[in-house]
């Protein structure tokens, strides 16, 4: 029978570790075995990071809504639900653009759903 060896397959996969460790500072760059730590927890981050990024920024819109709609004498949930009211669909990504390039138009939008709350104030 003849001999088997992995070699093809081991090097395939130590390149492909210290390749994802390029740039990385002292042994992290060229020891395999720390190399392969510090890339598979970067991995994890990574992977962590993608979910964390869709709240930071649903967080970071809120906050712009707000801070647009209390200028108008509203609080960030009678404001949505004005517009909900109102049939305005436009999501937050888009209404925290306008509160914060185009300040006109969204005061209309507060006017709108003022409105439709009945609110006068």
């Amino acid at each position: 029978m003849p001999r088997s060896t992995r070699s093809v397959a081991r090097n395939k996969r130590k390149k492909k570790i210290l390749g994802a460790a390029k740039g990385y500072f002292g042994g992290r760059k060229n020891l395999y075995r720390t190399a392969k730590d510090a890339v598979e927890k970067g991995w994890e981050h990574a992977y962590r990071d993608r979910k964390k990024k869709k709240r930071n920024f649903r967080r970071l819109w809120i906050a712009r809504i707000n801070a647009g709609a209390r200028e108008h004498g509203l609080s960030y949930s009678r404001f949505m639900n004005g517009l909900r009211t109102a049939g305005v669909e436009l999501d937050r990504k888009a209404l925290a653009d306008l509160a914060a390039r185009s300040p006109e138009a969204f005061a209309s939008l507060v006017d709108r759903a003022k409105g439709a709350l009945g609110d006068k104030g």
